[in-house]
């Protein structure tokens, strides 16, 4: 694995393993510390963060590198230049680059003339690092098995909805997406899925978390949305994770929200606050997965 910008660029065994080391690194974090000594981490964003950033800068420093954050606005980038020069000139001063970018196929052109890591930190297509987090949160409370139910609540058919799909399915859980049609997954992230474990798409919210292991949800007008955000309220409005949809499901169900979270809205803040939230968990995994993922891509596990 060069790079890390879908799902699918991991193998099973790749996900397994990088999995085994997140849990090593998260135990003993002095035995890591240091391994990217002298290394630099850009971070070239051109979406705001508070997770990605702040998780990928602590990783960073905790293992020894060092970490720039690169706005986009500010670089040449803004005035045009293209991805060609941005990836060959980066890749002669620092040893990997996280980017958070509104479209996918800019990340792509970035990794395609780049000598060093590229790791996606978010697009409209795919958010692979929350997704990896989130499996290593399940896997930590014993969920993830074949034979457990895995709900996502919501809109199916943007980019977490997109990486969950691809990396739940390989763990042997089932899947069942609960959503308006209107947002549906994308046919090749279902088919993607359904090559792994069983998926179905239901609208039925109350009748899909029965027997649910895993209640997840995500907001419902993301970045770049926001013209939308009246419609995507109305047309989503029957699906919010509530107290009274948490107790028709599995008595020890946990439930899942990649945050930024809009109380009231995808999901109550009861809920959030509850006991069987692990939001706040799968917020401090980002930070152990994604040491791991460095370590992996830069060949210092």
């Amino acid at each position: 694995m060069k790079h890390l910008l879908k799902i699918s660029d991991l193998k099973k065994a790749e996900l397994e393993k990088l999995l085994t080391l997140a849990e090593s690194v998260k135990k003993n974090p002095v035995r890591y510390a240091g391994k990217l000594d002298g290394l630099a981490l850009a971070l070239l964003f051109e979406k705001a963060s508070t997770r990605t950033r702040v998780s990928f800068e602590v990783a960073a420093q905790q293992l020894g590198a060092s970490s720039l954050y690169l706005d986009y606005v500010t670089m040449q980038l803004s005035r045009g230049e293209s991805w060609e020069d941005t990836a060959r000139v980066m890749s002669r001063y620092v040893g990997a680059m996280v980017a958070r970018l509104y479209k996918h196929s800019d990340i792509e052109q970035l990794a395609r003339y780049s000598s060093i890591p590229i790791i996606n930190g978010l697009t409209d297509l795919e958010h692979p690092c929350q997704a990896l987090s989130d499996i290593f949160t399940i896997r930590e409370n014993g969920l993830l098995k074949k034979g457990k139910k895995f709900v996502y609540i919501g809109d199916g058919a943007f980019n977490m909805a997109n990486s969950l799909l691809a990396a739940v399915s390989q763990t042997g859980m089932s899947i069942t997406m609960v959503c308006p049609a209107k947002y549906a997954p994308a046919r090749e992230y279902l088919q993607f899925a359904k090559r792994h474990t069983d998926v179905e798409v239901v609208s039925d919210v109350r009748a899909a978390v029965k027997g649910a292991d895993i209640i997840y949800t995500d907001v419902w007008v993301s970045m770049g949305q926001e013209n939308e955000k009246a419609e995507r309220i109305k047309n989503l409005i029957g699906y919010q994770v509530n107290e009274e949809l948490v107790k028709a499901a599995n008595p020890g169900v946990k439930v899942m929200h990649c945050l930024p979270a809009y109380r009231g809205y995808e999901i109550t803040g009861e809920v959030i606050s509850g006991r069987h939230s692990v939001i706040y968990d799968q917020a401090e995994n980002r930070l152990h997965l994604q040491k791991a993922l460095l370590l992996t891509l830069l060949g210092k596990a």
